[in-house]
């Protein structure tokens, strides 16, 4: 699997597809902005997957200021973060550039930040792209420290008797996950749900190829994966419309050296986007299949019409002998 390094080349495509951290449309708006020379009024709103919400604010008046207003979806009521931003998001803002972000004490209604950046500030060429392509990843950030505090931080409340109960996470209103602290390590489990059932088909054959791969010795370091058709007993108790899924469920086992200060970013970004992961190998998987149904038909009906061809030939050669026969023997008489 790509996103814990379990197929080499193609994790580098799909970070710069699927899993872009930096918002594409949004870097697109700023740089539009930040190059416009003509001061506008700007009031544009833009959602993305994940129910992400950014607003973009700007004024003819005060053409040197852009306001952008960000909100991203709580990944579960029960994270201490979710009380308010925690200090390695703020910090991690800040030094995009002190010159250019300036944090808003109090947030737009209905946002978790808001920032104000200086457009006067931002430096040409390369280096402002940069700036904007970081600040176009202030989101990504967010949901990146929520899942990160939980890696970190389990309350002992929640472990009553040597039982941990599950934390249900939601970066997608479909596509819940949950957590489990374990005794040594921490279990996350992923419900699978496909509307096609051709999906399920390529789902289920990947997620057991996942599994014999991925805990061979040759990726030992990776998270260790099972696929299950029925819930872990670690879910037992969950609501059942939590628990019904046509795909099955895929866990990860997080140990302490998936979770250390070298490791931890890429292991969140990744259980973020193990959905849309799935989601585009079973797209590629189709358009392979695709094409390579179409080659064979195509060589298929080479095959049908190639003996016809071959056909006309002999009968053009035929009729070609008997023409020269028949002037032969006009010439000998």
């Amino acid at each position: 699997m790509g996103c814990f390094g379990l197929d080499g080349g193609r994790s580098k495509k799909l970070k710069n597809g699927c899993f872009e951290r930096s918002s594409p449309a949004l870097q697109q708006i700023l740089l539009q902005l930040f190059r416009d020379q003509k001061p506008v009024d700007i009031d544009h709103h833009l959602y993305e997957f994940g129910s992400v919400e950014y607003h973009v604010q700007t004024t003819a008046s005060d053409p040197q200021n852009i306001y952008l207003s960000i909100s991203t979806p709580i990944l579960s009521p029960r994270t201490l973060v979710s009380q308010g931003l925690c200090p390695y998001t703020i910090q991690r803002v800040k030094d995009i550039s002190p010159n250019v972000v300036e944090i808003l004490n109090m947030a737009r209604d209905g946002y978790q930040l808001t920032l104000q950046l200086n457009t006067d500030n931002v430096p040409q060429g390369k280096a402002g792209v940069k700036i904007i392509k970081e600040i176009a990843a202030v989101a990504s950030v967010i949901l990146s420290s929520q899942l990160k505090e939980m890696l970190r931080n389990f309350s002992a409340e929640d472990a009553p008797e040597g039982t941990y109960k599950p934390i249900k996470c939601i970066y997608h209103p479909r596509e819940p996950l949950f957590v489990i602290r374990q005794p040594q390590k921490i279990t996350v489990v992923f419900p699978m749900r496909f509307k096609e059932t051709s999906d399920v088909v390529i789902a289920t054959s990947f997620f057991q190829d996942l599994m014999d791969i991925g805990n061979s010795e040759a990726f030992a370091k990776a998270p260790p994966c099972t696929w299950s058709p029925i819930p872990p007993p670690e879910l037992r108790g969950e609501l059942m419309e939590d628990l019904s899924t046509n795909g099955g469920f895929v866990s990860f086992d997080i140990f302490s050296r998936h979770v250390d200060d070298k490791r931890l970013d890429s292991t969140v970004w990744n259980l973020l986007n193990f959905y849309t992961y799935v989601k585009s190998y079973i797209k590629g998987t189709k358009g392979f299949i695709q094409r390579k149904m179409r080659q064979r038909l195509e060589d298929l009906v080479k095959i049908l019409y190639k003996p016809d061809v071959e056909e006309d030939d002999r009968e053009q050669q035929v009729r070609g002998m008997s023409w020269i026969k028949s002037n032969s023997k006009t010439f000998l008489l």
